[in-house]
């Protein structure tokens, strides 16, 4: 199969076709690899795109320098990775590797000149595949098949892939809500392969789970996949709290799936303290933002709540937004209607901005009162005022008031 379509053209910078000239004017193969190629089959314009090819990480070196190719971060040189730099565009080059080692987190490899034996080290058969520069699609194990049909499936024996990385059970999922049409449609074996080799997730960094759990949470069948994590017994080995409430949290993604809502808003549901939410922490080393939701969500999901005024059911959140110590305190109540299924609420607070209570210390202290007390005092009551009015009264009202009190 050779694709042509005005995604792959596109990527055809002047950047790209420089690289591409120097690759075959020394007579060594470079393909797109992995991500890029599935996403180009699906008919989008990849953001990242990777090449493989045939040249070693010296090679490439050599050329590069004698084309006169900047080269940046050469971080990634031990394990084949080359960035050129050319036309103000970054080009990653990998050389085709095997795995000579794995201790189920990192993997010693070595270079190889074999295209299969390299598709063959990879997690999913819909991320095995390489794309020529003139298009020819590279399939060794029908990852095009799987990815037309929706399908997810490691390559070859699915133990084996895991036991190389065992993050693979959660890119398993992350790309299961990416690629397939409904939820539940796994191969029994696939499953059973995660079930029996989940504890090896203990042994991953909390920062890498977190990675994988996120962009799972954000994509389709999160709930499902989530469930599936509980059934398989991964729970324990990720920091999610093991009596996770998952009933409640499969009614919140239903409920605010659509609102776009931040990963920690699915996984407060599972939280039933906020003791869950700093064991997570321990676990998975949440950004300080991501930890206060998710003790705000388990704090106010229950006492926070849409008030009886049929006219403005918002005052309730409104007013906690402005009398809050919380920082952040509008974002965090956003997150909050989408968790309670608020929707009407949610759009309305979303347009909303705080208002600025107009009166200071000063205006007061001009009107002739000396007591630092006694302004305190008047001021509170007048921002009681000011709140019972829907913030609507000016600082002249709210002065008014006070000369004829």
């Amino acid at each position: 199969m050779q694709l042509k379509t005005k995604e792959f053209e596109s990527l055809f910078t002047d950047g790209l076709v420089g690289i591409a000239e120097i690759f075959e004017k020394n007579q060594f193969e470079l393909r797109i690899a992995g991500g890029a190629v599935r996403d180009l089959l699906s008919g989008k314009r990849p953001e990242d795109v990777d090449f493989a090819t045939t040249a070693t990480p010296e090679e490439m070196k050599g050329m590069f320098q004698a084309a006169g190719v900047r080269m940046i971060n050469n971080k990634g040189e031990k394990h084949g990775t080359i960035t050129a730099r050319l036309h103000d565009e970054n080009f990653e080059v990998t050389t085709l590797r095997v795995d000579v080692q794995t201790d189920g987190r990192h993997a010693e490899v070595e270079f190889t000149t074999d295209w299969q034996k390299d598709a063959e080290r990879r997690d999913l058969t819909i991320n095995s595949m390489f794309l020529g520069l003139d298009g020819t699609l590279y399939d060794y194990f029908q990852g095009y098949e799987d990815l037309k049909n929706r399908k997810v499936r490691f390559v070859g024996s699915a133990s084996l892939r895991i036991q190389e990385d065992y993050l693979r059970i959660l890119r398993y999922f992350r790309f299961y809500g990416r690629v397939a049409t409904e939820p539940g449609q796994h191969e029994p074996e696939t499953l059973e392969a995660i079930r029996e080799n989940g504890r090896g997730l203990a042994a991953i960094s909390g920062e890498r789970i977190w990675v994988e759990l996120k962009k799972m949470l954000v994509g389709n069948h999160a709930d499902h996949l989530l469930e599936l994590v509980y059934e398989l017994g991964l729970a324990q080995y990720t920091g999610l709290p093991v009596d996770g409430n998952v009933e409640e949290m499969k009614q919140i993604w239903q409920k605010a799936h659509e609102s776009s809502p931040k990963p920690m808003t699915i996984l407060a549901a599972l939280f039933r303290s906020q003791e869950d939410v700093e064991k997570l922490d321990l676990r998975l080393k949440l950004s300080r933002e991501e930890k206060n939701l998710g003790l705000f969500l388990v704090k106010y999901r229950r006492d926070l709540v849409k008030g009886q005024d049929e006219h403005d059911g918002m005052k309730q959140y409104t007013d906690f937004i402005i009398d809050s110590r919380e920082p952040d305190s509008q974002s965090k109540v956003l997150e909050l209607l989408k968790y309670q299924g608020e929707n009407k609420l949610l759009a309305e607070l979303s347009r909303w901005s705080i208002p600025r209570f107009p009166v200071s210390g000063h205006d007061v202290r001009k009107l002739g009162f000396t007591s630092g007390k006694e302004i305190g005092t008047i001021l509170q009551e007048l921002r009681d005022t000011w709140k019972k009015s829907h913030y609507q009264m000016s600082k002249e009202e709210l002065l008014a008031t006070i000369s004829t009190s």
